[in-house]
């Protein structure tokens, strides 16, 4: 989102400066993990938060799920804490200054915006606590700035998942026309990675003829498009950068009895998308898997509290699902249909 969640330009994060110096070592004193139904007996030091965005997102449940999936099967003691919303910046402050007091070893983070989460990042770096960083990046200048060091960063390849959607609304449409562009919340670093994306990929047929903000939220992207399909009659298509927004934007195509006339497409992949890919009320979702982010945000969090050297960027697997691979897709979720990389789990074996 993913969604997230998700205006400055995407262009301006590196994934080396994202990552940032490497936290290795020593990661504190913590409680001994539980080496029952272990995948390999971790130290005592290895406790690890994590502090994502709101469950009020499915993309983010699903993160969740990775997280917990993963610490038990480790036998590693995870706790987790989540935002009220995901646009919840200052609980979601409040939740990681909350933890950054106590005993944990680990802090996997993914902050609603680049810089929410700095002031406790900055307390964490402090005390020479690893920090991985997953999804939504911080932002590398505000990071620097207060000597911030995160350990790895890992997540989609935002720019690319836009260039997929951008092709693959080329291949829908060959003979050209105006689309419209939803995005999440104005200034969001993912969602203007994936809307740069998504212009970088179409064609010369294809003209953007708006942009607008819908939040990541469902009601607000049907509303706005509604809006922007009035203003704009012979509109052709709609990026939406993330699910829910496309399934708000697909509930207002239907609502004008354009569904199959006007094409959609989003990136997530959540379950809902899924099925109305399937259905044939969206045209494509470019999938991308939190449960896997979630997962490897752990591993990583192993790997380190044993003292190995983590990759600085870690891109999780991306995915076009259309009506031709849904089944496939929805099969799979929350993990991958296809094989992908997974570098942390050779560290922790």
């Amino acid at each position: 989102m993913h969604a997230t969640i998700r205006g400055r330009r995407a262009t301006a994060v590196s994934a080396a400066a994202i990552a940032g110096a490497l936290v290795l070592g020593s990661c504190g004193s913590g409680g001994p993990a539980d080496p029952a139904g272990a995948a390999g007996e971790q130290p005592p030091t290895t406790k690890i938060a994590a502090v994502i965005k709101g469950l009020d997102n499915p993309f983010f449940q699903s993160m969740k799920q990775g997280i917990d999936d993963q610490a038990r099967a480790a036998g590693v003691p995870v706790t987790v804490q989540a935002a009220n919303s995901i646009t919840d910046t200052t609980g979601q402050a409040d939740k990681l200054n909350g933890l950054a007091g106590q005993d944990f070893s680990c802090y996997v983070i993914n902050p609603i915006s680049g810089t929410n989460l700095i002031q406790g990042l900055a307390q964490l770096s402090a005390m020479n606590k690893t920090i991985v960083n997953i999804d939504s990046p911080v932002d590398p200048g505000a990071a620097k700035s207060a000597n911030v060091k995160l350990a790895t960063y890992i997540g989609t390849d935002n720019t690319e998942a836009g260039r997929m959607a951008g092709r693959r609304m080329t291949e829908l449409l060959p003979s050209g026309g105006d689309v419209a562009v939803v995005g999440g919340i104005a200034g969001d670093v993912t969602s203007g990675a994936r809307i740069t994306g998504f212009q970088q990929g179409i064609g010369p047929g294809l003209k953007v003829v708006q942009t607008v903000a819908a939040n990541w939220e469902r009601q607000t992207a049907l509303t706005a498009a509604t809006d922007v399909m009035r203003a704009n009659p012979n509109l052709a298509g709609f990026f939406v950068a993330n699910d829910d927004m496309g399934l708000g934007v697909a509930r207002a195509i239907a609502n004008s009895g354009k569904t199959g006339k006007v094409k959609v497409i989003s990136v997530d992949g959540i379950k809902d998308a899924l099925q109305a890919v399937k259905a044939g009320t969206l045209d494509g979702t470019v999938a991308q898997y939190p449960y896997t982010i979630g997962q490897m945000g752990v591993e990583a969090c192993q790997a380190a509290g044993t003292g190995k050297t983590l990759p600085a960027n870690v891109k999780a697997p991306v995915e076009l699902v259309t009506k031709d691979n849904a089944d496939k897709a929805l099969a799979a979720t929350p993990k991958p249909f296809g094989s992908y990389a997974d570098p942390f789990k050779a560290l922790i074996q």
